[in-house]
């Protein structure tokens, strides 16, 4: 037998003999253990079919279901660090912690041993899948018993993250982030991160996020302690520099941009009639004092993301004279340094993004070594190499941080996100990175729904744990597994295969597929990018999706069937729009009434799926961009 696990572990021998769980009531535990560590054991116990209790004493051992060691000293000492929350900051000490663990499954005998607590959950998690897999193997009405095996496994990254996007609109319900992090513990994963401009409820600032749905310090707090009790570190982030548009076009901000009166977008070349970057000086570093006076003691991370990326207009306004003298990058790094401050004060260490200051490699040796730099890149060829090794020889701490290849995709983006996915492990590895963060981003409406985003959330937490066995592991089975229960194991093919099918018609498109390009397009030039693409590439695209569609009804997941079946209906029938509207410029007999029709059905589905997930804030600017597409028709 071959357990199917994710992420995969390090080494595993199977032996010949079995184990038989039953009549087994105990799990022993040699040392004292924290609340955390007793509930992730708890979580243990609620899966298995038997009931057990958890023990400190010696029961004789026909009696015994899994024996769990620490060595004494190691587990009195991350005890002490794991087991309350105080000024000691249990999260802040579990950078050091070391997380490596062994399983050994005799004819006699199941036990874990670890130098930590963190290292016994993330066994534990292996065990669950161990006996999940054996569960679904069984005959009915069987007893349960476990091939013996060993296992002795770590991860290949420190901190293994993801980081969920609740700006661009969408703001996941407590029930759907709770349920995410308990699918992301199980993946091993131990840092989570929420990508915030405007949806937190900052008490002075109720114009920013009136409209947002924003998360409340309550909501904080309980986020984090859900985290913290599955070994997962809450970092806080909030940009603070670029990206604040949110903020700026508000009137009583524009004092604070950089361009008070707009700018024009590098993407596009469009006017924007507000600003999206502070400018830096004093008054900027006042208002971000406020905010991290308020946001930060949520938190017991000892990392805060403050972004820091893409601050599009720096130069071409209020500092514009500074930069033409000093060089724009070296404004932008002594305004970080100034923020750093902050952020030190605060007794946090400064995590950034890392765009700016790779385009001038020269500026790199100015850094404080004492921040984190976040190395992002999306495409399937992003240049991890160079950039790992320019961080590296800096001696700068840096993570990577590739993404799912879901935003602007409507369908996902498959073969992208395998590749962005393992160039980033293998480089970050080989370059001593200190953490891979896998990003999901929800640009210009945040229209993929979050099925879509799975597949890079599955392959993601295997690369960081272990990048050199992710290559044998079965996908389509994890995604199936670890976040749908699917019985028929069609839903899985279906998500996998959605991201496929933009394959079978290239484009020069980055970041985003044809399908989505084009359901946003007015229809008055064909976009440069699309050109190239014959219609009998559209037309096999056509087809997959058909077929794809076709396959929907055989979906048999134990979890939220209807709503999986109507998310993913939806995106094949945006996708399909967008071709449509080509084929219908390029002269094919489709009404456009049919158009309409099928768009505005599209629309209110969005809507009713939209908020099974999610909170409203931010669904009609999502369905603005939506109209807007309608209204070319």
């Amino acid at each position: 037998m071959t357990f199917a696990l994710y992420p995969p572990v390090k080494n595993i021998r199977m032996g010949q003999s079995k184990f038989s769980l039953n009549h087994r009531r105990y799990i022993s535990i040699s040392n004292p253990c924290s609340d955390k560590l007793a509930a992730s054991i708890h979580r243990f116990q609620t899966q298995l079919s038997a009931k057990t209790e958890l023990t400190f004493g010696k029961p004789h051992a026909e009696h015994v279901l899994l024996w769990i060691d620490m060595p004494a000293s190691k587990a009195r000492r991350t005890t002490k660090q794991q087991g309350t929350h105080n000024a000691s900051k249990s999260s802040r000490a579990a950078a050091n912690v070391i997380e490596d663990y062994e399983i050994k499954c005799l004819q006699d005998s199941l036990r874990i041993t670890a130098y930590s607590e963190a290292g016994v959950n993330n066994a534990l998690q292996t065990l669950a899948q161990i006996l999940e897999h054996v569960s679904l193997e069984k005959a009915p009405m069987t007893p349960v018993m476990l091939p013996c095996f060993s296992i002795k496994d770590r991860p290949d990254v420190k901190a293994r993250g993801v980081m969920l996007d609740i700006s661009r609109t969408k703001v996941p319900t407590m029930d759907t982030l709770l349920s995410l992090i308990d699918q992301f513990s199980m993946l091993k994963y131990n840092q989570i991160q929420l990508y915030t401009e405007h949806t937190f409820a900052f008490s002075n600032h109720k114009k920013v996020w009136q409209d947002a749905s924003p998360y409340t310090a309550s909501d904080i707090i309980k986020i984090r302690q859900y985290c913290e009790d599955r070994f997962i570190d809450l970092v806080p982030n909030l940009n603070s520099f670029g990206h604040f548009e949110r903020w700026l076009r508000h009137p009583s901000y524009h004092h604070l941009a950089e361009c008070p009166d707009g700018f024009i977008h590098p993407f596009g070349g469009k006017h924007i009639p507000y600003g999206s970057t502070l400018k830096p000086n004093a008054a900027s570093i006042k208002l971000l004092r406020g905010l991290y006076d308020e946001y930060l003691p949520l938190f017991d991370s000892q990392y805060f993301n403050i972004g820091g990326d893409e601050p599009w207009e720096l130069g071409e306004g209020w500092s514009k004279a500074k930069c033409k003298k000093q060089g724009a990058t070296n404004v932008y790094i002594d305004f970080l340094a100034k923020i750093k401050q902050q952020v030190d004060k605060r007794d946090h260490k400064m995590m950034f993004w890392s765009d700016i200051v790779l385009k001038e490699p020269e500026c790199l040796k100015k850094l404080s070594k004492e921040l984190v730099a976040l190395n992002w890149g999306y495409e399937g060829n992003h240049p991890f190499a160079r950039e790992c090794k320019l961080m590296a020889a800096q001696k700068i701490p840096f993570y990577v941080c590739p993404g799912t290849s879901s935003w602007n995709s409507l369908t996902g983006r498959t073969t992208n996100m395998q590749t962005n996915l393992a160039n980033a492990a293998r480089q970050g590895k080989k370059y001593g990175a200190d953490g891979y963060l896998v990003t999901d981003w929800g640009d210009y409406g945040h229209h993929q729904y979050l099925p879509v985003s799975y597949a890079g959330f599955l392959l993601g937490a295997c690369h960081a744990w272990n990048h050199a066995g992710t290559r044998k592991i079965d996908p389509v089975l994890g995604i199936n597994r670890r976040f749908l229960g699917d019985e028929s194991g069609k839903s899985g093919e279906i998500l996998w295969n959605l991201g496929l099918v933009m394959d079978k018609a290239p484009s020069k498109l980055r970041n985003q597929t044809i399908f989505n390009r084009l359901l946003f397009w007015d229809m008055q030039n064909e976009p440069l990018a699309v050109t190239d693409i014959p219609d009998t590439a559209l037309e096999l695209c056509e087809s997959a999706f058909l077929d794809l569609e076709a396959m929907i009804p055989e979906i048999a997941p134990a979890r939220d069937k209807a709503l999986l079946q109507k998310e993913i209906k939806n995106a094949i029938t945006l996708a399909r729009h967008g071709i449509h509207r080509l084929q219908v410029y390029r002269g094919a007999r489709i009404k456009p009434g049919n158009l309409r029709k099928n768009l505005e059905r599209a629309i209110k589905t969005h809507r009713s799926v939209w908020l099974a997930r999610n909170h409203p804030g931010g669904l009609s600017e999502s369905c603005d961009h939506l109209q807007q597409s309608y209204q070319a028709l």
